[in-house]
């Protein structure tokens, strides 16, 4: 199928199948602003991004927001796994025109919205102006429904990645205290920063098992980066600690924020999704809907 007949598939298609994607979309309302794009990044896989991500738009729906995670791992989406959700269908349904984001949206515990990621390998790069030009038209229209869009991505330093990074508000470097999570993490800000200009970063360490500890993993990052890297801005966010909870509502597939609110870290969540909300975000171009996937019409020129 050629790049013609693929947006004719597209657009000519009517909503059908995904009832309940439908029903989710239409119960966001509208809203009349642009929303906030936050992407929550890694150097290092294992790190509990997901984790952290689901979380904290958790919280921030109890605080009033309506939030939209996009599940932005396009080879091994888990959003879905983590909450104990089978949605039926994924961006890559969209993609190939079967599916509207309208009908692929699945909603989580306490109201929050998933896009799910896809379950196979998809890179930004090699998907087709029709695609490009059909999805950015969808987005626009849910961007108009939501106040954040948390963007979990992918672990490592591959163009998905960057793409969603340089695509977004604000970023959220995720680490831990173990050595080559920082390392990781240290080389996924040098490349942002050094290749594509990006000079922001908050820094929101996980797992640690005091404010203390966590503090010097962000000392020891900061050192490192502003040795090498000039004119960089990071920020301290905070940190998620260590507690047993968290283990528990991950293999019972829930959000400790949910089961466990109480617990140490589901506080923690609460004041970082506080935070987040107290301290508006720079004025700049980027990190709206419309650049957001704007930037991805051109993210394989780059």
């Amino acid at each position: 199928m050629n790049q013609a007949e693929t947006l004719e598939k597209m657009m000519a298609r009517t909503p059908s199948a995904a009832a309940q994607g439908l029903a989710v979309y239409d119960s966001l309302g509208t809203n009349m602003s642009q929303p906030r794009v936050i992407c929550v990044t890694s150097g290092k896989g294992g790190v509990g991004k997901t984790n952290v991500t689901s979380n904290l738009a958790y919280s921030l729906v109890k605080s009033g927001k309506k939030v939209l995670i996009l599940d932005a791992d396009l080879n091994l989406a888990n959003v879905d796994v983590l909450l104990g959700l089978t949605p039926k269908f994924n961006l890559q349904h969209v993609f190939s025109g079967e599916k509207t984001l309208p009908e692929i949206l699945v909603k989580g515990p306490g109201g929050l919205r998933i896009l799910p990621g896809s379950s196979g390998i998809l890179e930004l790069a090699d998907l087709t102006e029709s695609q490009k030009l059909y999805f950015l038209s969808e987005m626009e229209s849910l961007g108009r429904k939501i106040d954040i869009l948390l963007i979990d991505t992918a672990a490592g330093i591959n163009n998905n990645v960057v793409y969603f990074n340089l695509a977004s508000q604000e970023r959220i470097v995720l680490l831990t205290p173990e050595p080559t999570s920082l390392t990781d993490a240290y080389a996924l800000i040098k490349v942002l920063s050094g290749q594509y200009g990006v000079k922001r970063f908050r820094v929101l360490v996980n797992l640690a098992y005091s404010e203390k500890e966590a503090l010097s993993v962000f000392k020891k990052l900061s050192v490192v980066a502003d040795r090498f890297l000039s004119t960089l801005s990071l920020d301290f966010l905070g940190y998620i600690p260590y507690d047993d909870k968290l283990p528990k509502a991950v293999r019972g597939q829930r959000l400790v924020a949910d089961l466990y609110p109480d617990s140490k870290s589901s506080q923690m969540f609460v004041k970082l999704a506080k935070r987040l909300l107290r301290e508006e975000p720079e004025v700049q171009t980027d990190g709206n809907i419309k650049f957001f996937w704007q930037e991805l019409m051109h993210f394989d020129r780059q």
